[in-house]
């Protein structure tokens, strides 16, 4: 699976993003150690605090179906800068894969990567 797949697949399914307080849409794609590719978009709450992030949906998608290891996950939105994930799901990225490479989008296909420990130096984990 090449990076710009990986961004398409993530751009396709931003187009299901249930956004209608912040009308921001986010759309994610993970591959797992295995090769599987998982999908996620964001989806929002009138009670805000229940909203949940595109790459939360996506590696829960793939928990779910029994995935436990993923080597990256791409991240985009309709904006024009480049997407990178929240606080939050920085850590709950990290909980499964510490050296994850996270590819970061913006609309018109740009991307950067970096590895998720450069976005969250000094990450609390379960070691």
């Amino acid at each position: 699976m090449t990076d710009r797949k990986l961004i398409e697949l993530a751009n396709d399914v931003m187009a299901n993003s249930y956004s209608p307080y912040s009308r921001f849409k986010v759309g994610a794609a993970v591959e797992c150690a295995d090769g599987s590719i998982y999908v996620g978009c964001n989806i929002e709450n009138a009670a805000f605090g229940v909203t949940v992030c595109a790459e939360t949906v996506a590696i829960a998608s793939a928990v779910a179906a029994g995935q436990r290891g993923f080597k990256r996950i791409a991240i985009i939105s309709e904006g024009g800068a480049y997407s990178f994930p929240c606080g939050t799901c920085r850590q709950f990225l990290n909980e499964f894969s510490p050296e994850l490479e996270v590819l970061c989008a913006r609309s018109d296909g740009r991307y950067v990567s970096y590895p998720l420990s450069s976005l969250l130096p000094m990450a609390y984990g379960r070691d």
